[in-house]
């Protein structure tokens, strides 16, 4: 008899903001962003085995490395799981900005909460990365602060269809940081605004910013190029990096659009998807 198998799809993780505040005496960032994930993720399954493993698979497995230190693994000791078979299929380039790595963490303890573990606490999640609070909540649109420890949902956000385009170059996060010039910039009103309509999320977010895009335009010159390319597409709302790239995306007007801009910006050497994001709650 095969052992029943379970499986969770990890979103992709997209910052329509990003507001780099100030910088620990240790080296950590503050951060305030608005965060919305999108129906596009990677996809874990888990099984009963006699020992933990790993099977890595999908179009972007390549650049996956299969270390002891894989966030994945990582999660499935945090919670003390040590007879599990994990298998990823890994849909979103690595090092991306996407968050990938902590949304799949996030996932493997969803699952593991499943079979009845109890999920981390906020401290506990942290070990495994700043993104984990905000991948471990429901995958609706949500405010991040401090190091990643602060998570508040937001309500008004619609849901959006969103391009994705990686230029096919990752991007370390610390190298990124290092190159950021300025560290104690402006947060996000204390109070966000009640939208009505994409059109006007988009309106609001063109006064905002991701502060770590200057930097990445800087390290990756393509990140310019991807941009340039995603404000072009007819229906284009908003373009703008996501994370600490090279991940860009674009926020389109509706369904017709963002399809037209996923042929249009197809190359072999781009990662290019159309997606929808989740919407608030209420």
């Amino acid at each position: 008899m095969r052992a029943q198998v379970a499986s969770r799809v990890a979103p992709a993780k997209i910052n329509l903001t990003l507001h780099v505040t100030g910088q620990q005496a240790n080296g950590y960032h503050l951060l305030d962003s608005l965060v919305v994930f999108t129906e596009l993720g990677d996809v874990i399954s888990l099984r009963d085995a006699d020992a933990l493993s790993l099977d890595v698979t999908g179009p972007q497995a390549a650049g996956l490395s299969q270390e002891p230190d894989n966030l994945v693994l990582r999660a499935a000791r945090l919670m003390g799981a040590d007879r599990v078979a994990l298998s990823l299929d890994k849909r979103l380039p690595v090092a991306s900005g996407m968050g990938g790595g902590s949304s799949d963490a996030a996932a493997v303890l969803h699952l593991l909460a499943d079979r009845g573990a109890s999920l981390p606490d906020t401290a506990r999640a942290m070990q495994l990365g700043a993104d984990l609070p905000v991948c471990l909540a429901a995958p609706q649109p949500s405010r991040m602060r401090g190091l990643g420890e602060l998570v508040e949902a937001v309500p008004h956000v619609p849901a959006l269809w969103v391009l994705l385009v990686n230029p096919g170059q990752g991007l370390s996060t610390p190298s990124v940081f290092k190159a950021l010039k300025k560290r104690d910039n402006t947060a996000m009103p204390s109070e966000l605004p009640h939208w009505q309509n994409a059109a006007d999320l988009c309106d609001w977010l063109a006064t905002q910013r991701n502060d770590l895009e200057a930097p990445a335009r800087d390290l990756v010159p393509a990140v310019s190029e991807v941009l340039a390319q995603i404000s072009a597409q007819n229906g284009c709302l908003l373009s703008r990096m996501t994370g600490s790239g090279a991940t860009c995306f674009g926020l389109l007007a509706d369904q017709p659009s963002v399809h037209a801009a996923e042929q249009a910006l197809a190359r072999p050497d781009w990662f290019v998807a159309a997606t929808r994001s989740f919407g608030s709650v209420s």
